[in-house]
């Protein structure tokens, strides 16, 4: 019997404790859009005993998205998928964070959606950035980021009018949340199921370098209001996307969004700090 098959796409500090927490007995591919970080991180797991495959992907590019899905579908069945890709403010222009965090999203919950197998799951990290833009869209805006086809996407006019890589950063965070909900039905048909997690302030080498950038205060001080008064962890983060795709513990729950902020949101929205 073929063994099953976890994708895990995007190698960072998240991707990897992932790929460590539910790699163990399966066959890992491991995706991203840097091969020296990509080969460098998968030579790491086979050297922990894991077996893996090192995969290049540029998730915004759906013939590179869907090749990773059909070269991962023919290894066994693919149960486990797990989309941490993205890029942060401080690392690119607002057209790149579209591409990667808003379309590349989009693309991948499609071409997996084709090859997932009956009982699997997958999970997309959006981010606690995406709670605090649902509040401030319109209800139209927000259909309009769960219904436009995703490579239709990108022309959504109101993109055009994004002041800075922060506010791209939130609306497709936000967008993320509303892509797998619409997503979860079509996984559905598949017996299988989808969801996402939003994490806080994570200390990962993004989140480290978010957190000495122009927005590194502010970021301080929203963890200072949360109830946790602590940076996250990518077992954290690891934790709750082992949960999720948890074929049993969490077979009733798809189409929602985890927040994993250590209370973050709550502690915010308390304090009024952002008015």
């Amino acid at each position: 019997m073929s063994k099953d098959v976890a994708v895990v796409i995007g190698v960072g500090g998240m991707g990897q404790a992932i790929a460590r927490r539910i790699g163990s007995g399966r066959i890992v591919v491991l995706a991203d859009f840097n091969r020296a970080t990509l080969d460098q991180v998968a030579d790491e797991l086979r050297g922990a005993g894991h077996e893996v495959h090192a995969h290049l992907v540029d998730v915004s590019k759906r013939d590179s998205v869907a090749a990773l899905a059909d070269d991962a579908a023919a290894l066994g069945p693919v149960t486990h998928v797990a989309h941490t890709a993205g890029l942060s403010p401080t690392q690119a222009s607002t057209e790149a964070i579209l591409a990667v965090d808003l379309l590349g999203v989009a693309v991948v919950l499609d071409e997996f959606a084709r090859v997932i197998a009956p009982g699997g799951a997958g999970v997309v990290i959006a981010s606690m950035a995406g709670h605090f833009a649902a509040g401030q869209l319109p209800a139209e805006l927000q259909q309009a980021f769960a219904a436009t086809p995703s490579d239709e996407l990108l022309a959504l006019p109101f993109l055009g009018a994004l002041p800075d890589p922060g506010a791209a950063y939130s609306i497709a965070k936000r967008a993320n949340h509303l892509r797998v909900q619409r997503a979860s039905v079509a996984w559905g048909e598949r017996g299988a199921r989808i969801n996402s997690i939003s994490p806080g302030v994570i200390s990962t080498p993004m989140g480290q370098q978010e957190l000495a950038g122009d927005s590194g205060a502010q970021m301080r001080g929203m963890v200072q209001a949360s109830a946790a008064k602590r940076l996250g962890t990518p077992d954290d983060i690891a934790e709750a996307a082992a949960f999720l795709l948890d074929a049993t513990r969490a077979s009733f729950v798809s189409g929602t969004d985890l927040l994993v902020d250590g209370g973050t949101v709550a502690g915010v929205s308390a304090s009024g700090m952002l008015g």
